[in-house]
């Protein structure tokens, strides 16, 4: 397990990242917007950000296809949910994850490398 040391929350920073993924897109812009310091902290809040917005959108793309809408919102839902939860685990264990273009985007968004 990487230490990221603390972030501008008082929490460490693998806790702050871990807990950007708990509401989705809620607590990803809290993390966004109250961390100062941690880029790890930025970065993963950011993630859960864009993840829960392709989330979102597929799952409402999703939702006027008949028939096979209905089962790609199932497949959809099983796959975002073990997504998320690696994504949580990943970032408690100090670990930089990042998503096909999901994850390239949230580190420019969080100020480039998120390792330090």
């Amino acid at each position: 397990m990487a230490d990221q040391g603390k972030s501008s929350t008082g929490m460490q920073a693998n806790v702050a990242g871990l807990l950007a993924y708990v509401l989705g897109l809620v607590t990803g812009l809290v993390f966004f917007l109250i961390e100062k310091e941690s880029k790890f902290v930025k970065f993963h809040a950011m993630q859960s950000i864009a993840f829960s917005l392709v989330m979102f959108a597929a799952g409402l793309i999703l939702a006027f296809i008949p028939f096979v809408g209905q089962v790609g919102t199932a497949l959809l839902n099983l796959t975002g949910l073990v997504v998320w939860v690696i994504l949580m685990v990943k970032a408690y264990q100090g670990e930089l994850f990042k998503l096909p273009v999901l994850g390239d985007f949230a580190e420019k968004q969080a100020g480039g490398p998120a390792a330090s």
